[in-house]
């Protein structure tokens, strides 16, 4: 049930991001081919499914908002497209193919993530069926994730922590900025959208800030444990750009055991919701298993 409704809900997304890029007016063909290339390879469509599975858990049907949806994974394609560039994390291959940049060049690249940045807040403004005070809600909170306060915010401090050993507390206020946010932004959204309450709305922040930790430090774990084949990128790229991480501030055992305290500490926040939010309890209870 939870595999077979992820993989639906998906498909789902990846048919809309097709639809989606067909309904845009791109004025370069080089420009559309380099926006294609990343946003139509692949990948687990988490973001969106996490946002349809918050919509659920209120009440909602998670399925009638697949536009937003796609929205946040527009914009989770742009931050990779800029993350992998060499004035950032400098990496060749994602998903087991070669990087933007590689493919286009350094300038297609930066302005394919700056394409699509902007195209995500116009795919936004196609939603149907919500009121124009929800439709602002997820706005901002799109927004907010993704600028200085959040992805931006938290990309700045990764680079300016290269090569350097950092605190536990500025590893953290980074990792909640670059990762985290969406995270948080798309669960909070999916939850607006289907008119959650205060008090849900308060949990499920609890649960995406707490799958937003466990996700990252398992990330920090496949990176020093992962297969390259399974993860679709060179594994040890943290201990080659001298990156702090929770493994390296702690050890693997503990990092592992931290992870499972982050995982548990989302399956409590979910204690007053009932069969509704059963997704998002396995899917966070999949964390630590998870080999990409």
């Amino acid at each position: 049930m939870f595999k077979d409704l992820w993989e639906f809900r998906a498909g789902l997304v990846e048919k809309n991001l097709q639809l989606e890029l067909q309904r845009t007016q791109i004025l370069d063909e080089k420009l559309a081919r380099a926006m294609e290339y990343s946003l139509l390879n692949g990948g687990k469509r988490l973001r969106p499914v996490l946002l349809m599975a918050a919509a659920d858990a209120v009440n909602g049907t998670g399925e009638n908002f697949l536009t937003v949806a796609s929205a946040f994974e527009i914009v989770h394609t742009y931050s990779l497209i800029h993350d992998d560039l060499p004035a950032m994390d400098n990496d060749d291959y994602r998903r087991g193919r070669l990087t933007n940049h590689k493919v286009f060049g350094e300038a297609t690249a930066i302005l394919a993530g700056d394409a699509l940045l902007t195209l995500a807040f116009e795919v936004v403004t196609r939603q149907k069926n919500i009121s124009q005070a929800a439709l602002l809600s997820v706005i901002r909170e799109l927004s907010t994730a993704a600028g200085a306060g959040g992805m931006v915010g938290g990309q700045v401090i990764d680079l300016e922590s290269e090569g350097k050993t950092i605190d536990m507390a500025t590893l953290k206020k980074m990792h909640i900025g670059k990762t985290g946010a969406l995270f948080k932004a798309a669960i909070r959204s999916g939850a607006i959208l289907a008119n959650a309450n205060a008090a849900q709305l308060n949990a499920l922040t609890r649960y995406a800030e707490n799958f937003g930790l466990a996700f990252q430090i398992t990330d920090d774990i496949l990176d020093v444990t992962g297969d390259e084949k399974n993860l679709g990128k060179p594994v040890g790229s943290d201990a080659r750009n001298k990156k702090s991480t929770y493994v390296t501030l702690t050890s693997l055992e503990t990092a592992k055991s931290l992870a499972g305290d982050a995982v548990n500490d989302a399956v409590a926040a979910l204690k007053n919701f009932g069969d509704e939010a059963e997704f998002l309890r396995e899917l966070v209870l999949h964390m630590p298993a998870r080999k990409k």
